[in-house]
């Protein structure tokens, strides 16, 4: 990782786009702490991905912990194929649900 003023960076800016191209980051440093990392592509979307699985995993953790308490409900796959339907009506089980959850359900929805 290199710093680098900002100046340097705008006085040489494709040197520092060959650097990060391949695969150096630079911080470019400024006044209050408010710097800005330059990175290429690859590590970009690396991050990305990463934070992406953190947010899947985190929703994991939040199901485990869902079903443990018993704040589940459960569907067959006919149930699941009958709520596609355009006429749907909730299950008693789902009602049953909301209701012990203290889930208000809008009532155009279950026209």
């Amino acid at each position: 990782m290199l710093a680098v003023k900002s100046a340097n960076v705008r006085d040489n800016f494709k040197e520092w786009c060959d650097k990060i191209s391949m695969g150096e980051t630079v911080v470019i440093s400024r006044p209050r702490n408010e710097n800005i990392y330059m990175i290429n592509e690859a590590e970009y979307n690396a991050l990305q991905k990463a934070k992406r699985n953190a947010e899947y995993l985190a929703k994991i953790d939040e199901s485990i912990k869902n079903h443990e308490k018993g704040d589940t409900i459960s569907f067959t796959m006919e149930e699941l194929k009958a709520m596609e339907a355009d006429d749907w009506k909730p299950a008693e089980k789902i009602l049953e649900f909301e209701k012990n959850h203290g889930i208000q359900r809008n009532r155009e929805t279950i026209k």
